[in-house]
């Protein structure tokens, strides 16, 4: 007698090895950079903006603070918690000023200096140049927002305007308000004013010359707040014009 046995078809094809593997969820850049500002409790990308001014002669410092006062209480209204720290260096006929903020804050008061400029005749600021903007910088190196004026005639031993490139003079001028922001940075107290006018006595070695700020701001390679703002707002989609043809181009 013969006794015949069936055999179950047993499938050949291998197990997938994901199913036995723990799922890892997966995130992109974006996400990790979103989870990133979460942990650090950051509501807005903090720049820092370096900008030189030509001013009008014998200019009260009394009328520059406290039309930069008012343009930063007047945006911490709309803006909460966005607060303004820097530095503003008043040289007899320029400026030198550095803001720390969100990029709404700063555009706000490139804003408010187009408006004075349209608006009033006798503005005390004659124009602005935008050296470096630092976009979504780690920290501030400013406590709070400090105000100095540069009277006091500071030695030096050349022009280097007149002997140096554009690109030397920038990392001159670079190098020494950063070494100059870390001095005020370990050297004042949080909630005290700030070395004031007396910044000579504190690091004069780390004081710019005139003759750099005035260099800046005449140089062309530099935009102004106008050029700037309109650069910002210019959308980033831009239509070719292989766009536009008729019959559009097949894709193959």
């Amino acid at each position: 007698m013969s006794i015949s046995v069936k055999t179950r078809n047993v499938s050949k094809r291998p197990f997938p090895l994901e199913s036995l593997l723990p799922q890892v969820p997966r995130n992109n850049y974006l996400h990790f950079q979103e989870e990133k500002q979460r942990l650090q409790l950051k509501k807005f990308l903090l720049d820092r903006m370096f900008l030189v001014a030509k001013t009008r002669a014998n200019i009260e410092k009394r009328d520059i603070t406290e039309y930069y006062e008012q343009v930063f209480q007047s945006i911490s209204r709309r803006h909460l918690e966005e607060a303004v720290t820097g530095l503003l260096l008043i040289y007899p006929t320029s400026i030198l000023h550095i803001l720390e903020s969100s990029s709404g804050t700063l555009h706000h008061i490139l804003l408010d200096y187009l408006n004075h400029k349209k608006g009033e005749t006798e503005f005390f600021i004659e124009g602005i140049k935008i050296i470096v903007v630092s976009h979504n910088i780690p920290t501030r190196i400013f406590l709070q927002w400090h105000v100095s004026v540069i009277k006091v005639p500071v030695m030096y031993l050349d022009d280097v305007t007149q002997s140096q490139s554009l690109e030397e003079v920038i990392t001159e001028f670079l190098t020494q308000t950063h070494k100059l922001a870390l001095c005020l940075f370990k050297t004042v107290k949080v909630g005290s004013k700030g070395p004031g006018d007396n910044l000579h006595q504190v690091a004069a070695d780390l004081l710019l010359p005139q003759q750099i700020i005035q260099y800046l701001y005449e140089s062309e390679e530099f935009m102004d707040p106008e050029m700037f703002l309109n650069m910002y707002y210019k959308p980033m989609h831009v239509t070719l014009d292989s766009e536009v043809v008729w019959p559009a181009p097949s894709q193959f």
